[in-house]
């Protein structure tokens, strides 16, 4: 059977509810959902802001739901197929050490970079919640996760403490970013 692009969206949105129920201990007919000034979704319980901030990624077969009790969190999960348009988002979202790193690299290694930077900026970008107001080719991924590194750290819009994820595999590229202050 053929599962559309929908069909996956409405099954991912399914299992977001059921993990946010599960683990607030509520009903599904008391959680509702909202959005903040910029547009991130956070979730209530009863009308009252839930105690946890929550982020969602599909793509393609793909989908991360990402839970954070504390703090914010931002998910991006992305199928490595090739880009028609590859150098227009290369020049569109990042800044001028990653241009270059991409230039150097060869064709397979290139898309693969591509992805990784592309779900660390994007798991970023959500977890600040300033969505398409935040221009990420303004900020880089820490040298060492460009060189390879899983995890680091990360000054977002001037805020210190964001900790970034590289959970990528062979399959897809994905990341999850959170604010790690105190870590």
């Amino acid at each position: 059977m053929y599962e559309s692009p929908r069909h996956r969206f409405t099954l991912c949105r399914a299992a977001l509810r059921s993990v946010l129920c599960r683990e607030l201990g509520c009903s599904n007919e008391h959680l509702a959902f909202r959005t903040s000034r910029h547009g991130k979704p956070y979730a209530t319980v009863r009308g009252r802001r839930a105690p946890i901030s929550f982020n969602v990624s599909h793509s393609g077969t793909h989908g991360l739901i990402a839970l954070a009790p504390g703090g914010q969190v931002g998910i991006d999960v992305e199928e490595r197929v090739p880009h028609r348009n590859l150098d227009e988002l290369i020049e569109a979202v990042f800044g001028p050490n990653e241009k270059q790193e991409l230039s150097a690299a060869n064709n397979r290694d290139r898309l693969h970079l591509f992805f990784r930077l592309w779900t660390m900026k994007e798991a970023l970008s959500k977890a600040h919640g300033m969505g398409l107001s935040l221009d990420v080719s303004r900020f880089e991924i820490p040298p060492d996760m460009r060189a390879g590194a899983t995890s680091g750290s990360v000054r977002l819009a001037g805020i210190p403490g964001w900790r970034l994820e590289d959970i990528s595999t062979d399959r897809f590229a994905a990341a999850v970013a959170y604010e790690g202050r105190g870590r």
